[in-house]
């Protein structure tokens, strides 16, 4: 039986529905008062609705658990995030709780980056999470991520939102030269599946992304030729786009959690090597994979949102 966490949100939709069609027995936590999320019909899945605080609760929803995909993040909720509850205090309870319950193997998704001593706040909360992981006993893998796209994501589908909202025009932080490794959802869900029983990546931390390196200028390029759209690109400091974000943030206006200003302050990449290397996975190059967002020129800006990582 497979736990996943997080299954509402962008990777987790995306995960179960990987799972489902493999016919992986699941179980989905979910937390009480939590967004509504509809089940695959005709597929057996059990549900447990449980407060990652309550150790009871937990220890039930784990019987019968022999691995953990743990997904949840506080990041969606942008400036409103609570790391320290979410990230940190969840992630401890529930790997906690999973080494008592003698699961075989606890995958946590995280971000390239990660470091208990970032400055950052969603980097260095992955990275007490992490340690968190790896001083609980049980035995884990934990992925570190480029940022991942696909229908629903966050990142991708929030800078093809940000250049419909400005007519003419597109704020470009610092000098967009900061270079990243974009993978898509159906690469990542695959890894992490793999991730669950292969004995190589036990008590391990690998680093994944997809097959080529892009500046941020170089994506929103991509994506300018995908929607037919013309921008005149404005590049404007990091700092100052984050403090016009935060304001546009309190209205609900910002189209992507805030915190992913952050992750632009350098280079986010790792070895082009590691997916097909350690996973046997060829990934899918950027400007194959987003036809998705072709939805987006016939939608208006009001129905654009994002999903839970």
């Amino acid at each position: 039986m497979i736990l996943v966490t997080g299954a509402t949100g962008f990777v987790g939709q995306a995960l179960v529905r990987h799972l489902v069609s493999r016919r992986r027995p699941l179980r989905l936590l979910l937390r009480p008062g939590g967004k509504p999320f509809r089940l695959p019909k005709g597929v057996a899945i059990d549900v447990a609705v449980c407060d990652l605080g309550d150790e009871r609760a937990l220890a039930a929803a784990l019987r019968g658990v022999t691995h953990v995909v743990h997904l949840i993040g506080a990041e969606r909720e942008s400036s409103r995030a609570s790391f320290e509850r979410v990230d940190v205090r969840a992630t401890r309870a529930l790997a906690e709780a999973a080494a008592k319950a003698k699961v075989q193997r606890f995958v946590y998704l995280s971000h390239l980056g990660a470091d208990r001593a970032s400055a950052f706040p969603l980097l260095k909360a992955k990275g007490i999470a992490e340690a968190l992981i790896m001083n609980s006993g049980v035995p884990y893998t934990i992925i570190r991520s480029a940022v991942a796209y696909g229908p629903g994501d966050q990142f991708v589908t929030g800078l093809a939102t940000l250049l419909r909202r400005t007519p003419g025009i597109f704020l470009m932080p610092g000098d967009g030269s900061m270079l990243m490794q974009p993978i898509w959802i159906g690469d990542l869900v695959e890894a992490l599946d793999i991730a669950l029983t292969y004995p190589p990546l036990e008590n391990q931390v690998v680093s994944i992304g997809g097959p080529e390196y892009l500046s941020l200028r170089q994506m929103v390029d991509v994506l300018m030729t995908a929607l037919h759209l013309k921008r005149w690109i404005i590049h404007m400091p990091l700092g100052n786009l984050k403090i016009l974000a935060l304001i546009l943030d309190q209205w609900r206006g910002f189209p992507m959690p805030i915190y992913w200003l952050d992750y632009l302050s350098t280079d986010r990449t790792t070895s082009l090597e590691n997916l097909p290397r350690i996973f046997g996975i060829i990934p899918a190059r950027f400007h194959q994979q987003i036809g998705f967002l072709s939805g987006l020129k016939k939608s208006s800006p009001e129905r654009l949102g994002v999903q839970e990582a």
